[in-house]
């Protein structure tokens, strides 16, 4: 190698050596090399805010259900008998106490005038048998003979009228009965079904919740019922009982809830699909849905302070039409970004849009 060419090598590397040391102690003195020209200021991004607001919210749950009666009951015949008398039209409501089929009778009066004639001769017999007893004209054997008689012929008429009772069906209860399963003349059998009764002025349902609903629930929680028969219309109604066990295999508890059918639409059987309220909260915290950015399984909201946005993990409630609950990570009054939240990221500087956010 020739000697300018050495000494050209020599005089590069004491140059570079020589910038590279100025470089490192302006950086270590916390200076920068002027070059001649400011470094660039990180840019502001314009977004859309808005404000949270305070709002109402209820947490409600859904179920289905059938539709009961509030009483219930098939009529049948206790006895062998024939139908002498119908005293109902199906579908129509009766009182507790009306007649609803009669059997024939009059075997069974006969029998029971007869038994209530026997009993009135005991009874003389035994009036006749006390005045003897008193003077000794009638043994104490005759006596206790007598009065046996009368203790018998009055279990004769008792059961007599017992059985002439069973010779009326009556309603157990007030409701509508259904459709008739008899005619006059008719020879039935204890068990027959002769019709049914139901109490329709108030229906019950049963119906399963989540086990997670069952530290809210409580008796007399509001509760609403919607018809497919019926669309647009809502029954009120409230819880009146919880079952004490959850079921193991569904996870799930029975609760029954009873509603007021004045107008007797709602029948026994009918399919119900069911909501209730089991909490309110009168001042939750609610924010556009937009404003919410999710990442994974987490949501964040920007919540604009000092004109810097600030990334904040929240933790959502319920959701309405439009907007969220938010129940951890802001309060009411916060700023937060609504539009452009994809242009910024945490720390970003932020002018506000002079567009009207919503």
């Amino acid at each position: 190698m020739r000697v300018s060419t050495q000494l050209l090598v020599i005089a590069l590397a004491a140059g570079l050596g020589g910038g590279g040391w100025y470089y490192w102690q302006a950086h270590a003195q916390g200076k920068a090399p002027t070059t001649g020209t400011a470094a660039p200021r990180t840019p502001t991004v314009a977004v859309d805010v808005v404000r949270a607001e305070p709002g109402v919210v209820e947490e409600r749950v859904q179920s289905v259900g059938t539709a009961r009666a509030n009483e219930a009951v098939v009529v049948t015949a206790k006895i062998t008998g024939i139908v002498s008398a119908i005293g109902f039209r199906e579908g129509q409501r009766v009182q507790a106490g009306n007649l609803l089929i009669e059997f024939e009778s009059r075997q069974a009066r006969a029998e029971l005038e007869e038994a209530r004639a026997n009993l009135e001769e005991y009874r003389r017999r035994l009036q006749r048998a006390e005045s003897l007893r008193r003077s000794g004209a009638v043994t104490e054997a005759r006596f206790d003979e007598t009065a046996t008689l009368v203790q018998a012929g009055a279990a004769r008429v008792k059961s007599m009228e017992a059985r002439l009772a069973d010779l009326k069906i009556v309603a157990p209860f007030a409701g509508k009965v259904g459709l008739r399963q008899v005619s006059l003349g008719n020879l039935v059998q204890p068990g027959t079904a002769v019709t049914t009764l139901d109490d329709v002025g108030r229906i019950k349902m049963e119906f399963a919740l989540p086990e997670v609903s069952v530290g809210v629930l409580r008796v007399g929680l509001p509760v609403s019922a919607r018809s497919a028969a019926y669309p647009g219309r809502t029954y009120e109604g409230q819880v009146r009982a919880i079952d004490t066990r959850v079921d193991p295999v569904t996870r799930s508890v029975r609760v029954n809830a009873e509603f007021d059918n004045a107008d007797g639409s709602l029948l026994p059987g009918m399919f119900l699909m069911v909501e209730m309220v089991a909490a309110r909260r009168e001042n939750a915290v609610l924010v556009p849905e937009e404003a919410v950015v999710p990442e994974g399984m987490r949501q964040y909201l920007f919540v604009v302070r000092d004109g810097v946005a600030r990334r904040t993990e929240i933790t959502l409630g319920e959701r309405l039409p439009g907007r969220v609950e938010i129940a951890r990570g802001i309060a009411v009054g916060d700023q937060i970004v609504l539009r452009g939240t994809q242009k910024v990221r945490d720390g970003t500087r932020v002018t506000i849009s002079s567009r009207p956010a919503g």
